[in-house]
Order: C-alpha cells, then structure tokens, then sequence
C-alpha cells in the first residue's frame, strides 16, 4: 500500500484551506477531550471555572495521577484500571476516573489485582520513569503519594486552553 502526501479522493490534491478561528478551537476542545477522556457535558461545567483551577482540576482526575505516576501505559488504560477497580485511595477502592486527588492522598494498586496481567511488567517500566516534581512515587511498593498541588508552569500543555475558554464563551 503506498502512502499519499495528499487526502484520498477527487480533490485530494486541491489546496487545503487553512482552518476558519473557529475551526480552531473546535480542534483545541478535542485534543482536550482526547487527553483527558471527558464528554462535552463534562468540559462545559468544567469551563466555567477560572483557568488556573480549571488546570488544577484537569490534572488532580484520578485517571490522570495514576498515569503520571507511571502505574498505566497510557490514559486511556489508565481511566479502565480505575474503573475497574484496581487503584486504591487511601486504602479504599475507588471507582470512579474523575475523583479529585488531594494533597496526602496515597494511590496503589489493590494487593489482589497485582497478580494481573497488565502488571507483570511495571516494574520494568517504572525503573527508568521519573513522576512530576508534585507526585512522589515509592517503585518498590507500587504506590504513590500526592505531596503538592501542581503548579501552572509544571502542567505541560500540548492544547491552547485560551482557544478553548474562547469556544466555550460563545
């Protein structure tokens, strides 16, 4: 199969135009969507708090401290480990991706679910991962701690949140 520097079809080689202000935006909200795995629902109320707490409520998810600490390959598997019941808060079962993470809040794999397949090779990953600066990891124990909220220069941000705020506000 061979692969075209151009779109399939009749008018795929025709000049693209450049996306319309809205266009962007609506690109911005997607890749936010993507990243954190929320409905529009979700991004709604969350748009309507201001920018730094929005950022802080974005990274706080439960499904997105267990993939910065490196206990899941990817987000999305991240978000399923939770569901599923096999991170721990605190040592309670916690079920629900979007739960708030707090400072002092300790996350861990459940003793029962370690013996699972998709934990065979963490150990391995987690010897070369290091966590953000505001999450402490023990790799001996599978388990990590909260220890400060994150700062707004340590969040990395592959998404323009103006773009998104500006959507929103319409």
């Amino acid at each position: 199969m061979i692969r075209r520097p151009y779109r399939p079809g009749v008018h795929g080689q025709k000049r693209r135009r450049a996306p319309s202000e809205y266009g962007k935006q609506l690109q911005e909200k997607q890749k936010i969507q993507i990243i954190y795995g929320l409905t529009n629902k979700q991004m709604k109320t969350l748009f309507k708090q201001p920018r730094e707490k929005l950022l802080l409520i974005l990274e706080q998810r439960l499904d997105r401290v267990v993939f910065l600490l490196g206990l899941a390959p990817s987000s999305r598997v991240a978000r399923q480990l939770v569901s599923h019941g096999h991170i721990i808060v605190n040592n309670r079962k916690v079920t629900i991706s979007s739960y708030h993470v707090k400072v002092g809040d300790v996350i861990a794999i459940r003793p029962e679910s370690r013996s699972k397949k998709i934990f065979e090779d963490i150990e391995l990953r987690l010897k070369k991962y290091e966590p953000p600066t505001w999450l402490k990891l023990d790799k001996k124990e599978l388990r990590g701690e909260c220890i400060e909220n994150p700062k707004a220069e340590d969040i990395n941000l592959p998404f323009n949140i103006n773009l998104v705020g500006q959507f929103y506000s319409r």
